[in-house]
């Protein structure tokens, strides 16, 4: 398989990459074929204008060169936007500023989005602020992945969560 030298760059020194200490927001999410994972952390301030904007962004992920890559782009593209803006970037975004990925990989640019959004969700639900159509539809969906990986592999994400809570890793 052959990366572009941007993908190798973001996976050799990830940009943002690490737990953050009591992030106002987290987006989980994995995919259920490959089985990648990634949490994205946010931080969120107000602008100058009031608005709710991302003021610092970090990922954890356990998964492919391309996995890895996507969620270093994703926080380059959403760090110091606002949350409206934030919610515009596509997997297309991802992968212009990763000069492309193999055909087969570029469900990780997606799942990278789904990471954002989900952080983005999580956020205004839990600050009881309106949630967009298209996030609650795309937070559906996402949920309804989640849950399947939940069925399936419930011995190893009750593991997977004790391990977690603990920061044994």
């Amino acid at each position: 398989m052959v990366y572009s030298e941007k993908v190798l760059e973001h996976f050799k020194k990830p940009s943002n990459y690490g737990r953050m200490k009591n992030p106002d927001a987290i987006g989980k999410v994995g995919n259920i074929v490959c089985g990648d994972v990634m949490w994205l952390y946010i931080k969120v301030g107000k602008s100058k204008k009031n608005e709710d904007f991302i003021k610092d962004i970090k990922f954890e992920t356990f998964g492919c060169v391309a996995a890895i890559a996507s969620s270093s782009v994703i926080t380059d593209l959403a760090k110091g936007k606002t949350l409206k803006e934030a919610l515009k970037i596509s997997k297309e975004d991802v992968l212009k500023k990763l000069k492309g990925l193999p055909p087969i990989k570029i469900h990780c640019s997606l799942l990278s989005v789904d990471a954002l959004f989900d952080a983005i969700y999580n956020y205004l639900k839990k600050n009881k602020k309106p949630i967009p159509k298209t996030l609650n539809e795309n937070h559906l969906r996402t949920q309804k992945e989640k849950d399947l990986i939940k069925e399936k592999y419930k011995n190893w994400v009750k593991l997977e969560e004790e391990i977690y809570k603990k920061k044994k890793w």
